[in-house]
């Protein structure tokens, strides 16, 4: 494909990246390979964030929670008149697969780079998206046709077609605002849960009901298509290995596959997304249970994160295409490339695998990739980079990619190892773990399965040291605004307060006054297991409390967490709901 642009022209193009962290990178360095110049954005906690410092200009959203920010349209929408932009990519996650922004992007005369509106609001209600699947023949299995209204309409649902059963966030993606019932004592909370976090995430809490296939593998297509009509599905990928409904690691082209299984997702998703007028990148799921029944999951109208893979696989910049197809140019690629070689991703998050994959925010004290053959990173952090605990837990992805997955296996194994990550957790001890594992490595069957984390996999995985702040003596570098223009300073960081590096538990700080001595253990004390928003109790205060109950929800980096009881007692609250929580604060006391 001949990439080659007019520069001249280009220098007149501008893109507000709407986004932030590693996708924000992605997009910043497509953009130079394509001549085009960018503009980032930022919350107050990413002011020093890499891709603040690697786009062409940056702007302050001013404040620090998602809504404020990220989410904010008319803030955004300014930044861009200021900056003089003349397109909008959204990334993935926030605003990426909301119809208002991309309506509201193109209706102040800017270029949107992704799907219509029009296409972003029929397949993003995942009911509607449902139907199209139908009427093209899709494989689907039993669900309700329109969102539910409450929750006796689920509980009515699970008695008609048994469990176990999906409730779904009918706007939205990601793993978010999805829940599994198992039991039917345990419907009405997850359903309230997920609608819970559908609301925080997409603005609306709106749930469907499917049947949930037992240990099925999720399986995608990734699709492009231009202005012209042309619809190209580039192949497929496994996104089994998750937690919480979110993806960890993924794979292309998909392993262990029938020939009959392969096409059937490649039409259904052309047909799909033909019938949508499709125009960009976008995917299409399904999950294919261990009996081999194949059924339509949804459709991103975005890119994905796993997208790496795909562009190993098939020698496209998927990004590039994004920005080629938004200014009219038709599909450089005009049938399914045949796959050469395979290639997986490891996102490397911010989270300690072995307390159940607890998010943890921090900074970074060492980040040391690995690199040698097959080896991509994809990375939003550097040595330094703070991990706040208000967004996203992933800090980069690690794509290894080899003649055959024999052979990138064995490379996954090297660079895991290689791979130095030192200040705040992070999963590398899985992933390390999993490239050792029968049930996934086996060159004859594929046992992984989307909840295999939860109900097969043997954690033992040693926990991260919890870090705390020492005082730093040396320059640091810092940022001022002018205008909500970013500008750099370099101060003495002893008039800075809050800047700090980490040191693990034990080691001795350098000043007196940056951490306080340690109390004593009160094993009547339920404390914060993560830093992040203390969103609701589910008890009342003063109520008797058994062993193991939930009693509490906590959301930090985009996830819920649920709080248990240690022991059996009277409750007393010592924190609120809707307050920022350390991790370890105490938020009750149980007598």
């Amino acid at each position: 494909m001949n990439t080659t642009v007019n520069n001249l022209n280009n220098n007149l193009k501008k893109v507000l990246i709407a986004n932030r962290g590693e996708i924000a990178v992605r997009i910043i360095r497509a953009c130079r390979d394509y001549g085009i110049q960018t503009v980032a954005v930022y919350a107050d906690a990413d002011i020093n964030a890499q891709h603040v410092q690697l786009a062409d200009e940056a702007y302050a959203l001013t404040g620090n929670s998602p809504t404020e920010t990220y989410l904010n349209i008319p803030r955004l929408l300014d930044v861009a008149t200021r900056s003089g932009a003349t397109m909008v990519h959204p990334g993935y996650g926030f605003l990426s697969e909301r119809a208002e922004f991309a309506q509201a992007v193109i209706d102040a005369g800017l270029i949107w780079i992704g799907p219509d509106p029009e296409t972003i609001d029929e397949l993003g209600d995942k009911v509607k998206a449902r139907k199209i699947a139908r009427k093209v023949g899709a494989p689907l299995v039993v669900g309700t046709s329109e969102p539910v209204r409450n929750v006796q309409e689920v509980v009515a649902f699970a008695e008609l077609h048994g469990l176990p059963i999906a409730i779904k966030a009918a706007f939205g993606g990601g793993g978010r605002g999805l829940k599994v019932a198992w039991r039917m004592d345990e419907v009405a909370e997850l359903y309230h849960s997920a609608v819970r976090e559908a609301t925080a995430a997409f603005g609306r809490g709106e749930c469907f009901i499917e049947q949930f296939l037992d240990k099925p593998r999720h399986i995608e297509a990734q699709v492009i298509a231009d202005k012209q009509g042309n619809v190209v599905v580039l192949g497929t990928r496994d996104c089994s290995l998750q937690r919480r409904n979110q993806k960890l690691v993924e794979e292309a082209p998909a392993p262990f596959l029938t020939q009959e299984q392969r096409e059937r997702i490649h039409q259904s998703a052309k047909a799909i997304c033909a019938e949508a007028n499709y125009v960009g990148a976008g995917t299409v799921e399904f999950l294919l249970s261990a009996e081999g029944t194949l059924s339509f999951l949804e459709v991103n109208t975005r890119l994905q994160v796993e997208h790496p893979v795909t562009e190993e696989t098939t020698g496209l910049d998927l990004v590039i295409e994004q920005l080629r197809i938004a200014e009219g140019y038709p599909l450089s690629i005009q049938e399914t490339p045949i796959p050469r070689g395979h290639s997986f991703e490891f996102r490397i998050n911010a989270e300690d695998a072995a307390k159940g994959f607890l998010p943890m925010s921090g900074t970074i004290t060492e980040f040391i990739p690995p690199s040698g053959p097959g080896i991509r990173l994809d990375s939003g952090v550097i040595n330094g980079s703070t991990i706040p605990a208000t967004f996203d837990s992933l800090m980069a992805k690690l794509i290894v990619t080899g003649a055959n997955r024999e052979q990138a296996i064995v490379r996954a194994r090297r660079a895991l190892n290689e791979f130095k990550l030192r200040g705040v957790a992070s999963v590398l001890p899985f992933h390390q773990a999993v490239m050792e594992h029968p049930d996934f490595i086996s060159d004859e069957t594929f046992n992984v399965h989307t909840r295999w984390i939860e109900t097969d996999f043997v954690n033992e995985l040693a926990a991260s040291l919890r870090q705390l702040p020492i005082e730093d003596k040396n320059i640091t570098r810092t940022f001022i605004e002018i205008d909500g223009r970013r500008h750099e300073l370099g101060l003495p960081a002893g008039l800075l307060t809050g800047l700090a590096h980490l040191a693990p538990v034990g080691e001795q700080p350098s000043s007196q006054s940056a951490i306080k001595e340690k109390p004593a253990e009160d094993h009547r004390q339920v404390k914060a297991p993560i830093s992040g928003i203390l969103h609701s109790w589910v008890v009342k205060e003063g109520e008797q409390v058994s062993e193991g109950d939930v009693i509490a929800v906590m959301e930090a980096m985009k996830m819920e967490v649920q709080i248990h009881a240690h022991c059996a007692g009277k409750i007393t609250f010592c924190a609120q709901s809707g307050d920022y929580q350390d991790a370890e604060s105490v938020l009750a006391q149980i007598e």
